[in-house]
């Protein structure tokens, strides 16, 4: 039954022009949703400064959170407000929680004394988790709706162009996620602030909340042209009183075609359960494959994304996912499984599925291979007991610098480093600097599981000190610019505090000294490295810098990530298209809504399980737990093949031909013992 006013709406080429405002809002959300999460679990990690661990725990969370929520979505849709207000109002709510996201993103909120840090984190951490519950709320709940409320528009003789109407929305989706990816990444590597300049996480945040914000408005603008189907109950709560009572005796005083219709119900029930007992085990392909966001991307972190004149940001790899997937799709269909036809091969749905779970296995290896060749290149850090010091002589003469308890000596010349050595910080006491004919005592206070640096110089006396990013070697204070990033007053042999910059480029340092510019381009600054810059003095407005390595760039390239991301898109492509269209294929007309349901639901589950393994393995080699993972998802595999070998595939078009077949017998029946009852009685 359709809202009152609802009349033909006008179309375009064939189709309902009310569909182009819901494809155009369906890759504005998708945009706001992927482009807001490509960059969520280092917003985590380098804004909130989370560890890896609590960064992947609370990215799973939430994305678990936005699987779980389309059940709420299709109740609210089917038995109270209809899928349009549905979607409206859980928008509006959406968007609220992408501005919410965006604001809890700027440093300068809280950054009272200017130093570039948030000076209370915990305001930033409750908004932030207030704005991701909000979009889990909005992109979960309207999920279910916009899909099958786009395929309402189309009349019953519209077969054809809704089936191209649900590919081109799938087009849409793609699209949506294909661009954020690329996009928002950029934004996020961008500087901004008011008073210091950081990454740019309010614009990564700030462009999905416009998109879904202009999503809701062109949805609204089309209203007056949608066909709106009244809510009529929702089949998931039948299905679920079904349930009950699919062993239960029924009463034989039931009217014959109430109890005709319930015994359909029943058999549909029966047969979406013969489904949904085969998606038990494919939450564990969920728990790899999501792990592109988390995991793989901080992988990223700790690879070189140098790929010639393109510097590839971390977040930006998740991209290859989507690209090979326009790519897969009609390969797989056009070249592969004709193939293996021709190979006079058997390969059906149960078994593809099969399939993509080893292959998303594989993938997990080539991950951990991956991992292992960079573990061998990352630097070791101190322990919770343990301290490291660096010392850099940036005066004219040699200098031996001796440390006490126990007994370390290092010779270090002018303008030169030494490694990072390890110390037992409680025996760490003192420090004696011999530069010349000086000699000069250092008493050492620092915290355990640290770095420090310590510069030294020989001039009218010998000083030392403990630093960071830049040294002012100078006699002068100067003012100091990397990039747009302006670094605090330095006094003579003071230094600056460290800061973030893009990984992969030269930035320009300029220094004002007495009122005078004077700069130089800096080298390149490699992905993953740390450096220490001295200022030495100013020769014709080029400024004299030496640099110190703190840590050196990242080696493995990120292109070895292609081979894991490959593999696991190939795996999508065989489970998840194949997932969907085994389970449409095995489910009764109404049941497809309950199917769905489920179908989310496992990827809900997907996530939680990887909360639950990650917590619980406890294995601190990050290669450890990716094998974890593949032999888990390996073992459940071997389960699924075991369940599938048994399974026996129906035709629900068959059955529910049967059910309409002995309704029509037990209407004839019905009519023939009304006719002899009405006989009888004008008889009497």
């Amino acid at each position: 039954s359709l809202a009152k006013g609802d009349e033909k709406s006008p179309s375009c080429f064939g189709y309902p022009l009310s569909i182009f405002f819901i494809i155009i809002n369906e890759f504005c959300e998708r945009f706001s949703y992927y482009g807001m999460r490509a960059v969520l679990v280092l917003y985590f990690k380098y804004f909130l400064q989370w560890d890896d661990n609590l960064s992947t725990a609370i990215y799973h969370t939430f994305v678990a959170l936005c699987y779980l929520t389309p059940i709420l979505g299709a109740l609210i849709a089917d038995s109270w407000l209809g899928k349009f207000k549905t979607i409206v109002s859980l928008s509006i709510v959406y968007t609220i929680g992408q501005a919410v996201m965006s604001v809890s993103s700027i440093n300068d909120l809280t950054d009272h004394n200017r130093d570039g840090s948030p000076d209370n984190v915990s305001v930033h951490i409750a908004l932030s988790m207030t704005g991701l519950i909000l979009i889990a709320l909005g992109t979960g709940g309207i999920k279910p709706c916009v899909s099958a409320f786009g395929g309402d528009q189309f009349e019953d003789d519209q077969e054809k162009q809704r089936t191209r109407f649900f590919s081109i929305f799938y087009l849409s989706i793609n699209a949506g996620s294909l661009l954020s990816t690329i996009i928002t990444p950029i934004l996020r590597a961008q500087e901004c602030g008011i008073h210091t300049k950081q990454r740019c996480y309010p614009l990564a945040f700030g462009v999905p909340a416009a998109l879904m914000a202009v999503s809701l408005v062109v949805f609204i603008i089309g209203s007056g042209m949608y066909k709106k189907v009244k809510p009529q109950g929702n089949i998931m709560i039948q299905v679920s009183k079904c349930i009950g009572v699919i062993n239960l005796p029924r009463s034989e005083i039931c009217h014959n075609m109430r109890k005709a219709s319930e015994k359909r119900l029943i058999a549909q029930t029966k047969a979406v359960l013969k489904v949904l007992f085969l998606y038990i085990p494919l939450p564990m392909f969920w728990a790899l494959f999501d792990q592109q966001g988390s995991r793989w991307t901080l992988q990223a972190t700790t690879m070189d994304g140098n790929f010639g004149s393109i510097q590839i940001q971390p977040d930006q790899m998740q991209t290859v996912n989507p690209i090979l997937i326009i790519i897969m799709v009609p390969v797989v269909d056009a070249v592969v499984y004709p193939l293996i036809k021709k190979c006079k091969i058997n390969f059906t749905p149960l078994r593809k599925i099969t399939v993509g779970m080893f292959l998303a296995s594989l993938a997990f290896v080539a991950a951990a291979l991956v991992q292992v060749q960079i573990d061998k290149t990352l630097p070791v850090f101190p322990a919770a007991g343990q301290t490291q010091i660096k010392v850099i002589n940036i005066g004219t003469d040699g200098a031996t610098v001796q440390f006490e308890s126990p007994l370390q000596s290092v010779n270090v010349l002018s303008m030169e480093s030494t490694g990072y050595m390890t110390f037992d910080t409680s025996r760490l006491q003192s420090v004696n600097i011999i530069s010349g004919n000086k000699t000069a005592t250092e008493v050492i206070t620092l915290p355990g599981g640290s770095r420090h640096t310590l510069a030294v110089k020989n001039a009218a006396s010998i000083a030392a000190k403990w630093v960071s990013l830049f040294i002012n070697n100078l006699p002068d204070t100067i003012n100091i610019t990397m990039g747009d990033t302006a670094f605090e007053t330095l006094m003579s042999f003071s230094a600056s505090n460290y800061n973030l910059f893009p990984g992969g480029r030269k930035d320009n340092i300029m220094a004002i000294i007495n009122s005078i510019p004077c700069s130089v381009t800096s080298k390149t600054l490699g992905f993953g490295s740390a450096y220490t810059i001295v200022i030495n003095g100013c020769t014709g407005n080029t400024l004299d810098v030496t640099y110190s390595e703190d840590i050196s760039p990242n080696t493995v390239h990120m292109a070895w990530q292609i081979p894991q991301y490959f593999i696991l898109t190939c795996a999508e492509v065989v489970f998840s298209v194949t997932g969907l269209e085994f389970s449409y294929s095995q489910a009764p007309s109404n049941m497809k809504a309950v199917l769905q349901a489920g179908w989310l639901l496992t990827v809900a589950v997907g996530n939680i399980i990887v909360l639950i393994v990650a917590g619980a393995s406890k294995l601190s080699e990050q290669w450890a737990e990716y094998v974890l993972f593949a032999a888990l998802l390996l073992a459940v595999c071997i389960i699924f093949a075991v369940m599938a070998y048994f399974y026996t595939y129906t035709d629900p078009n068959e059955i529910e031909a049967q059910f309409d077949e002995e309704e029509k017998k037990q209407v004839k029946k019905d009519e023939d013992v009304y006719e002899k009852q009405t006989e009888a009685v004008s008889q009497m």
